[in-house]
């Protein structure tokens, strides 16, 4: 046996590990899911389920559902826009603001920033839940002593989708800021000295130099973003109570969850989780395409 197929061998060992986790927990899973899909599994079919082809995703678009598919679907993408609208304003704008020289203490400040994405998802959802109670939530406290009226936060559905929105608000917008504050300290400096003896403003500089440099870093970023928002099913179940009122405030991945495990139909939920997945297989090809990232590494 020469050197050069031992060395195969001894790869060929270091990666199985890792690749029968990866079948383990991602391919047969997605597989499994693909086939439930085309099924008829329900409560009452959980042994002796069937294939019924694409059935269950029809039903999915035409099927008459409380609340409606695509009533859910608007909210899905409202949900998804002005999260990561402000995730990725408020964390541009505050790297831009971190990666200042002038600024003193940026280690504590950029602690203090991070936490809201260190903290897991459930103690956030289930503070800001209580932050928003009507009678002893700090946020009509707050709303009171500065003259305003207190708000029904979680009992109706405008007020209760908002109060999920702030919540995924302030838990993702430290991803981005650390994103976007690490491809700013990537720039060179040179390019601000040489833009400041052309006597260019601070808006030319962020206009020519600081946004074209950073889009190769923010836009992936972006693009996962999108991802997490469209499928955060914590902050939704938990801030609205498993999309109370009447089941108002679900987006899709809340709805799946709902079916398949309050309603058990798994053929269904199956079935949906896999649109959300070509939408969002989609959204992420066109976008990267649309926005040329890839273009820009090379």
């Amino acid at each position: 046996m020469n050197q050069s197929l031992r060395q195969k061998i001894f790869i060929f060992f270091l990666v199985t590990p890792a690749l029968i986790i990866l079948l383990g927990v991602v391919v047969y899973p997605f597989v499994y899911n693909v086939i439930i899909s085309l099924s008829n599994m329900n409560l009452r079919h959980i042994k002796d389920w069937e294939i019924v082809g694409f059935r269950n995703y029809a039903k999915v678009f035409t099927e008459p559902s409380q609340p409606d598919f695509y009533v859910i679907f608007i909210k899905t993408v409202i949900w998804t826009i002005v999260n990561l609208f402000f995730h990725v304003v408020i964390g541009v704008f505050l790297a831009l603001v971190l990666n200042q020289k002038e600024i003193r203490g940026k280690g504590i400040f950029r602690t203090i920033l991070v936490l809201p994405w260190a903290v897991p998802q459930l103690i956030v959802a289930l503070t800001w839940r209580g932050m928003f109670n009507y009678e002893y939530g700090s946020i009509n406290q707050i709303l009171g002593k500065v003259g305003l009226p207190a708000v029904e936060w979680l009992r109706s559905p405008t007020e209760a989708f908002a109060a999920a929105i702030i919540t995924n608000v302030w838990l993702g917008f430290p991803f981005m800021m650390v994103i976007a504050l690490g491809a700013l300290q990537s720039i060179p400096h040179d390019l601000y000295e040489a833009a400041d003896i052309d006597g260019a403003s601070w808006y030319h500089k962020l206009r020519t130099i600081t946004l074209p440099l950073i889009k190769p870093v923010m836009v992936p970023a972006i693009t996962l973003g999108t991802i997490w928002t469209f499928n955060n099913l914590n902050i939704i179940w938990l801030v609205s109570n498993a999309g109370e009122p009447s089941d108002s405030t679900h987006i899709l991945v809340s709805f799946v969850y709902k079916a398949a495990f309050n309603f058990y139909r798994y053929g269904y939920g199956a079935a949906l989780s896999m649109i959300i997945f070509f939408i969002l297989l989609i959204f992420s090809v066109v976008f990267m395409r649309k926005t040329k990232v890839t273009e820009a590494v090379y």
